[in-house]
């Protein structure tokens, strides 16, 4: 093809053209041939595989006895919930311009970390640190998923082979296929109340999901957290490729947490508010709570009844927040219409609330997309889904109405506001879906035939 140069080094391979659509017709005639360990596992048997993968074992929090625990326990609970591997599936994929002048290289990049971007440089590409420059325009969407800069490097390494300023821009295929996911897991949870409603016992299980997000928060005498993780120098147990992604693994965490709070709710006869407000000292949640309460225009009743109300709360990165969510679900088909959506968050001193709203907001949004939605497909190492075609993110038509209160804490030191509204989305809907229907949803995302197959069990 005229105009395109081959350029090798290693196992990089890239032809160059002037013209990114020749590039594209000259790429697609290489034959490339790679190998990797697959392990025999898909997004349907990665759960179980998780379990028993004899895995390192940390207890990181514990308080009281388990025994004493099941003994002061009137009713006794246990639930497994699962969370699959998720995309960042950011709107602009990875892209990166690298120019050499001299000896002085200049890499533009959608990037999350150009101090590392730039000591990648320096590191694989062996230029003196104070001849590299790294330039990070605006990134279209990161999430975490561009903490990493294999494109930035890729892009320096060509610039230095060819002597002539490199753009490289990711496909939207190859994007889902470097992709550093979001970690599937497993959450397994045996908990007990006694005649009263409160907890007496908490004994809370993490299968390689990470434990942010993984706090009690409830006051409970007797309570542990066990987590389950890879061993250090062990052979990997996830399948695939994991990253940071948005609040990593608080959403996971507080998933399960509230959803088991829930059902002990539903179990004791006491509305889900009251019962939280029963089992908590802790006065953030208390304040979160009511204020979500109030904004929302919340009318106590028991679970199920029918409305469709949920609530869940959480906390990340020293802030508290709350929701509480109305949704309808079809019966027929299995669709979950989001309706509206509360959002309480004590954050401390709120510097710019405008921007803090702005980012409640787009939480609740995005959250929406791994409540309802989003999931890897995949077989072995095989990623199946590498488009928007098949990986489903949310659209404007999902758009709930939405609300949102930021607690006055000027007398605190301000804390984050990027994450903590999306950790509870996936509760607070799985909860609402409860109150609508009397079906418990255990994994995400809550598809229509996942919902259709929940309501059998009613």
């Amino acid at each position: 093809i005229a105009g395109t140069k081959v350029v090798r080094d290693g196992d990089l391979v890239a032809v160059i053209n002037e013209n990114r659509d020749k590039a594209d017709e000259a790429i697609a005639k290489i034959k490339a041939k790679y190998s990797f360990n697959e392990m025999p596992v898909n997004d349907k048997t990665i759960f179980g595989w998780m379990v028993n993968a004899g895995s390192e074992v940390n207890v990181i929090r514990s308080t009281g006895d388990m025994e004493t625990g099941r003994q002061l326990s009137e009713k006794i609970f246990e639930s497994e919930f699962h969370d699959p591997y998720l995309a960042h599936a950011a709107i602009e994929t990875h892209t990166a311009l690298a120019q050499l002048e001299g000896d002085k290289l200049t890499v533009w990049a959608s990037t999350q970390s150009p101090f590392g971007l730039k000591d990648g440089i320096v590191n694989e590409l062996g230029f003196p640190a104070d001849k590299v420059r790294v330039i990070a325009p605006f990134v279209g969407g990161g999430f975490g998923g561009k903490s990493g800069y294999q494109q930035g490097i890729e892009a320096a390494k060509l610039a230095k082979l060819t002597g002539k300023p490199v753009m490289l821009i990711w496909t939207r295929d190859e994007e889902f296929f470097y992709d550093t996911f979001h970690p599937a897991g497993v959450i397994k949870i045996k908990s007990g109340i006694d005649k009263s409603g409160l907890i007496k016992l908490w004994d809370y299980n993490i299968y390689l999901a990470g434990s942010r997000g993984s706090d009690t928060l409830y006051d409970v005498p007797n309570s542990k957290t066990t987590h389950y993780e890879g061993k250090r120098d062990g052979p990997p147990i996830h399948a695939l490729a994991t990253g940071a992604w948005r609040a990593p693994s608080n959403n996971t965490n507080t998933f399960a947490r509230e959803s088991q709070i829930d059902i002990m709710a539903a179990a004791s006869g006491i509305n889900p508010l009251e019962f939280r407000l029963k089992n908590l000292k802790d006065e953030h949640l208390i304040d979160c709570l009511k204020a979500v309460a109030d904004k929302f225009g919340y009318v106590a009743g028991k679970t199920p009844s029918g409305r469709g109300i949920g609530i869940a709360m959480g906390s990340d990165a020293g802030t508290w927040v709350a929701h509480m969510a109305e949704v309808k679900v079809d019966k027929n088909t299995g669709n979950v219409e989001v309706v509206r959506i509360a959002c309480a968050q004590d954050m401390g001193l709120c510097v710019n609330p405008e921007g803090a709203t702005i980012q409640m907001e787009g939480c609740i949004m995005m959250g929406l997309g791994y409540t309802l939605a989003e999931e890897i497909l995949f077989e072995g190492g095989n990623i199946q889904n590498r488009g928007f075609d098949s990986y489903d993110i949310p659209r404007f038509s999902w758009m709930p109405k939405i609300d949102t209160v930021i607690l006055d804490r000027r007398d605190k030191p301000p804390q984050g506001g990027g994450e903590p509204a999306i950790i509870a989305i996936g509760a607070v809907v799985a909860n609402a879906i409860f109150d609508a229907t009397g079906a418990r949803l255990y994994r995400m995302p809550m598809t229509p035939a996942r919902v259709l197959e929940a309501l059998k069990k009613v």
